[in-house]
């Protein structure tokens, strides 16, 4: 204003116009300029609006605060107020209609001069004004105006005063204000309430205060510095914000004792502060000299029970120019949208993005917010070009009972899908491993049983120095070949890669014939290669190529096989040598590889990572010295713990390198699924107690509750304390006596006396319907339900008016230690309850405690209360 800072105004109800007030009233009228040049003498706003300036009103000289009429007509009725307390009504433009002519140039005059500090119509009528002013010990400092009052000349009494000689027109002079408020105090702010026409909230010098203009005599206040900027949220009409220098209070008309919230206090004096009228609990600050807004975004979070709670308040800046920002106002109804204008009067459109929140939910989908649209982006069912995301196939894996097959430990990877190799080659591993552990353990107990899960590298290592080589004659051939002897060690590693069968009889031949069942034709017969038994190798790759899926190139194959020759110069050795490269299958390759290689030198076979590593070690053991074998086991060991291969479980087994090794491969795939269940399968207790373990079985378990899979989380609990029972947690909850403080459950469990089991004391099923209502320490009476009204330990199907099917529903479970609907559940707040199936049926219908003059709300304090398991629905 006069000699001040610029201010500025949008139009209450034309979303195109503003106003910028200093020592003049400047009306823009802003335009996009998308799709159209930026007019002649329009002023560039942003990158799609420009403003054009309509007109200039210089009639108000000192001003020092402006109002824009909230009323529809006429369209651009301002107040003005000034240095010298009056209150001018202005225009900007001509004004055709004749019933408010009347009002442009009208003065509101207080009895003494002084500075008018604010003003503000009242929204609900449109006609009252309100002014605040400075202090004066003979006068009020609110007045409060009827712009219409010469209608009702009965109701305020008014003069009209010539003006000197010079002027032309006629001014009328208001003197009478409407009401009169705040005596011998300053008011610095002022605000009309929403909610009420007659009650007015006002910044006065020490306090904030709430007039009622129904009985003026008396206020409302609250002492505070936090005077200025008073201004209701318009979507919350009982939240009220003020500032005092660098702090902002946040006020609630309702507790009114003190402010419900005070904003971080900035270094520099506060200039301005405003509601977002778009947007719910956006309120914007402004600091002199910065060229940074402050934004806070206020968000309740409602508890359960419906109480409110203190908002959660979300802090950013936005700059909208590089230039201090003298004022600001936001847009009345374009969403997040301002208009800043600097102290040199350059204006900048700026709209205030929206925070974008993420969330994934536990079934993978991805949802994000943007003021107030909500998107969602899930996986499209039909796209299977996409590899599924590790979350969806554990949860998969999940519904399948994955891991919880302890008999036939291999057919988890069925389960799994039986797509992944890896996971095919880790649960066979476990399987022939738990195998020959309990054989081993049945034929002498505690002496090679744990050997077995110590992987392949501890067998080898065990043997070092035992074996010699021998010749063995080729079958099928009149050839022979070095061998290694196969002592009981390299037999127990020929078991654990599935070679042969448990016993001593070292015999290939069952293995082959699971390999032909599966049409592995190309790895059967590698295997009987390296058994030293081309004649089978060739009928095998015969039966391959004679099937409805094989290879016919597998005769040509077989072909080149029965043309081998051991001489080291052949035609045959130079060609196999040259074209065995040019085969896509690893298995026929290795198979040249082999029989081209000089003796004791197999690069060509052991280093060919296409082949299964269990084919390979199985090899090494068959062809390899003691220290060839070693080092080669433990080079293929690193490998493996670096690839995180689950293939190198049968080098590691379940010990600290296994634990390496399951660690690589969740980093790499992150499936604590499987690695939560390997480690349990038959690891050693120091290896359980691995902080890497109990991490991943803490992960995976608290995923199936994120998934809600109650049920499976319990069902791997119970399995992880039969495999490992140092992990069976205590008992936490315990119904105890509220006399002798002694747990009724343990006192059932140690009565002597037969027939006074648990199930004695009201929570089985029996048909005997055994009753104990008392304490069996002190005989003292236990609790009764809230809804029935009879002792707890009394089942519910002999409570009266228990049904015939819950009857039933007890009677056919007779085993299970107790039914749910008979155990004792009570509330943690109020410490009301009953049977189970009593309360669940009552809190389907209510919300509060049955007990009566109990209003607690005890469902509701439990946030998963009313969620149901998630293991029947499909993903």
């Amino acid at each position: 204003m006069s000699g001040t800072k610029p201010d500025i105004l949008w139009a209450p109800h034309q979303v195109d116009r503003f106003v910028v007030c200093d020592s003049e009233l400047s009306l823009y009228h802003v335009e996009s300029t998308v799709n159209s040049e930026l007019k002649a003498g329009s002023l560039r706003l942003s990158e799609d609006s420009a403003a054009t300036l309509l007109s200039i009103n210089s009639d108000t000289p000192y001003m020092k605060c402006v109002a824009w009429y909230l009323n529809y007509d006429p369209e651009c009725l301002l107040a003005v107020g000034q240095a010298n307390g009056r209150v001018v009504l202005t225009s900007l433009g001509q004004d055709h209609n004749s019933k408010f002519r009347d009002l442009i140039g009208k003065e509101f005059v207080p009895k003494h001069a002084r500075q008018c500090n604010t003003l503000a119509w009242n929204p609900l009528d449109s006609n009252w004004l309100a002014a605040g002013l400075d202090k004066h010990r003979a006068d009020f400092s609110v007045l409060i105006w009827d712009i219409c009052s010469k209608y009702t000349p009965d109701i305020v009494p008014m003069e009209k005063v010539r003006l000197s000689a010079g002027e032309t027109e006629t001014t009328l002079l208001v003197t009478k204000p409407l009401y009169e408020l705040g005596q011998n105090d300053a008011c610095l702010s002022l605000c009309w309430l929403p909610r009420d026409q007659k009650l007015l909230l006002a910044g006065m010098h020490r306090n904030l205060a709430i007039f009622d203009l129904r009985n003026t005599s008396q206020k409302m206040f609250v002492n505070t510095k936090a005077v200025q900027g008073v201004t209701v949220d318009p979507y919350f009409h009982d939240r009220v914000a003020s500032f005092y220098e660098g702090q902002v209070a946040i006020w609630d008309l309702r507790k009114f004792e003190k402010p419900v919230l005070t904003l971080t206090e900035q270094p520099k004096p506060l200039t301005k502060v405003a509601w977002c009228p778009t947007r719910t609990g956006l309120l914007a600050t402004l600091t002199r000299d910065s060229n940074i807004i402050r934004l806070y975004d206020m968000q309740h979070t409602p508890t359960p029970i419906g109480d409110e709670t203190e908002p959660t308040i979300i802090e950013r800046s936005v700059q909208p120019c590089d230039n201090y920002i003298a004022s600001f106002a936001w847009h009345p109804t374009s969403q997040n949208r301002m208009i800043v204008v600097t102290p040199n009067r350059t204006m900048s459109d700026f709209t205030v993005f929206e925070r974008i929140s993420l969330a994934w939910s536990p079934i993978t989908s991805l949802m994000w917010a943007c003021g107030r649209h909500l998107y969602e982006c899930a996986e499209e069912e039909n796209d299977n070009s996409l590899e599924k995301d590790i979350a969806t196939k554990m949860r998969l894996r999940a519904l399948s009972r994955y891991g919880l097959d302890t008999e036939q430990v291999w057919r988890n990877h069925i389960l799994a899908g039986n797509e992944d190799p890896q996971l095919k080659s880790l649960w066979y591993t476990l399987h022939f491993m738990k195998q020959y552990t309990e054989d081993m353990d049945q034929k002498s107990p505690g002496n090679k049983g744990s050997l077995v899960y110590a992987g392949i590298k501890s067998i080898v290592k065990s043997s070092l120095g035992m074996v010699e080589s021998s010749r063995h004659n080729w079958s099928g051939l009149d050839k022979q070949t070095d061998t290694q002897n196969l002592n009981e060690e390299r037999i127990l590693a020929l078991q654990l890669c599935g070679w042969i069968k448990k016993g001593t009889d070292v015999d290939v031949g069952p293995f082959l014939n699971s390999l032909v069942q599966e049409g592995e034709w190309e790895r059967a017969a590698a295997v009987a290669l390296f058994n030293l038994d081309i004649r089978r190798a060739i009928q095998i790759l015969n039966e391959g190529a004679s099937s409805e899926k094989g290879d016919l190139n597998l005769n040509v194959v077989a072909m080149a096989l029965s043309g081998y020759t051991d001489e080291k110069n052949s035609l045959w050795r130079e060609m196999c040598s040259t074209l065995r490269l040019q085969l896509n299958n690893p298995y026929l390759c290795v198979m040249f590889a082999f029989l081209t290689s000089e003796t004791g030198s197999y690069d060509g076979v052991l280093y060919e990572n296409k082949v299964a590593v269990r084919d390979r070690v199985a090899f090494a053991c068959k062809f390899l010295s003691d220290s060839q074998l070693n080092r080669y086991i433990e080079k293929l060991t690193n490998e493996m713990k670096e690839a995180g291969n689950l293939e190198g479980i049968l080098l590691t087994g379940l010990t600290k390198d296994g634990v390496d090794l399951m660690e690589s491969y969740v980093d790499r795939t992150g499936d604590v699924q499987t690695a939560s269940y390997c480690m349990l399968q038959g690891s050693p207790l120091d290896v359980l107690k691995d902080e890497r373990v109990q991490y991943w079985i803490e992960n995976y378990r608290n995923l199936l509750d994120a998934w809600r899979f109650w049920h499976k989380r319990a069902e791997f609990d119970i399995h992880r304390s039969k495999l490992d029972p140092s992990s069976k947690p205590l008992a936490q909850v315990f119904v105890s006596c509220n006399f002798c403080g002694k747990s009724i459950s343990y006192s059932c469990s140690t009565v002597p006396h037969q027939g006074r089991g648990f199930s004695q004391y009201g929570v089985s099923g029996s048909p005997t319907k055994s009753k104990v209502t008392s304490c069996p320490g002190c005989r003292k009476p236990l609790p009764r339900c809230a809804l029935c009204l009879i002792n707890m330990g009394t089942p519910v199907s002999s409570c009266p008016g228990g049904s015939k099917s819950d009857e039933k529903v007890d009677l056919s479970k007779d085993k299970k230690l107790a039914q749910f609907n008979n155990w004792f559940t009570w509330c943690h707040n109020c410490r009301h309850g009953g049977h189970a199936g009593h309360m669940l049926s009552w809190f389907r219908d209510h919300a509060e405690c049955p007990v009566s003059a109990c209003t607690c709300k005890c469902m509701q304090l439990d946030t998963t209360g009313n969620l149901v398991p998630a293991e029947t629905v499909q993903p």
